[in-house]
């Protein structure tokens, strides 16, 4: 029996499935379901029982889970404009350092969301080796709490016993109740069925032209196959990328859009809100040198190929939940 924590999120709910499709669903899922529609991801899913967050730890200590092989850790709030810095600290960073301790003290499984967030602009680069954490300079508050568990168990030695997965930009199936924090596949989907064309940021870095911006795209049944892969294999720990290892544009991914549901592309530049400009990632490519390394043998969907299958055979059917 295995723990799933934000077991109703997008790439919680994902993992789900991806153990149902392999045969098991011995699974605690952990979550809250909130007022949005988090709740639709789990109909489709099979598992053991539903334990709120808020009874979560309190049932842990008490014994009621000593049997567990192991605890997967994605709930967090994972919204990068979030400006609450102690509901973060709390959500993010304490909660995990719980579990973490319990599942060390205990010698059981822990693996945990990190995010690529914590890199920053990527002024330090993107090697998820451990000599270079301290250097790294997140530009909100949201990679802020991943990057400081990330600092605290590296600090205490605890990640020769625990893994942590640096997801970069994660979309696919599921992602439907994240409003703002939807991945630009699905917001581009939405608007070309809406109006016909898609509405990039432009750029404001003489690095980039409009469009330009580069972002490692990864499909979540991608992220899926590696984050248990590496739960799996027990004797896999310390920190790991989770990304295809090649950057793509913003207008790579928007062509591809169209072309997943037969149209011409038509794309219109617009204006970059005031507020989040200095914070804007121009830049992200996984390093994932340490991932191959482990002889993970599955082969990674290209942009084009993930799109179409998200397009084809969720967004543009009357079931889009895995």
């Amino acid at each position: 029996m295995i723990i799933i924590t934000g077991a109703a999120g997008f790439i919680g709910s994902a993992l789900v499935w991806g153990f149902n499709k392999r045969g098991f669903d011995d699974i605690i899922v952990i979550d809250t379901l909130e007022q949005d529609e988090r709740w639709r991801n789990l109909v489709k899913l099979r598992f053991k029982d539903f334990v709120h967050r808020d009874v979560f730890i309190e049932f842990l200590e008490s014994g009621l889970f000593d049997d567990i092989e192991g605890i997967i850790h994605m709930g967090a709030c994972t919204d990068t404009t979030e400006r609450d810095a102690d509901f973060l600290i709390g959500n993010n960073y304490e909660y995990t350092k719980q579990l973490a301790i319990w599942c060390i003290e205990n010698n059981k499984r822990f693996v945990y969301a990190s995010s690529g967030a914590t890199y920053g602009e990527g002024k330090f680069g993107f090697s998820d080796d451990h000599s270079l954490l301290l250097d790294f300079e997140p530009l909100n508050m949201y990679g802020y709490s991943k990057h400081l568990f990330d600092i605290w168990a590296y600090k205490q030695g605890f990640l020769e016993q625990i893994a942590g997965l640096k997801y970069f930009n994660v979309f696919g199936p599921n992602e439907y109740h994240k409003n703002a924090m939807r991945s630009v596949v699905h917001k581009a989907f939405e608007q070309i069925r809406a109006n016909g064309k898609v509405g990039l940021f432009k750029s404001y870095n003489p690095d980039f032209e409009h469009g330009e911006q580069k972002r490692d795209f990864i499909y979540v049944k991608d992220v899926v196959d590696m984050t248990i892969f590496i739960y799996e294999h027990g004797d896999i720990n310390g920190i790991f990328n989770i990304g295809t290892g090649i950057a793509r544009s913003f207008n790579d991914l928007v062509l591809a859009a169209f072309t997943a549901m037969n149209l011409e592309p038509e794309v219109e530049f617009i204006e970059m809100p005031v507020e989040i400009r200095k914070n804007y990632q121009y830049f992200t490519q996984a390093d994932i040198r340490k991932l191959k390394k482990l002889d993970y043998n599955f082969e990674i969907r290209t942009l084009e190929n993930a799109i179409k299958d998200y397009m084809q055979n969720y967004l543009l059917t009357e079931d889009c939940y895995l």
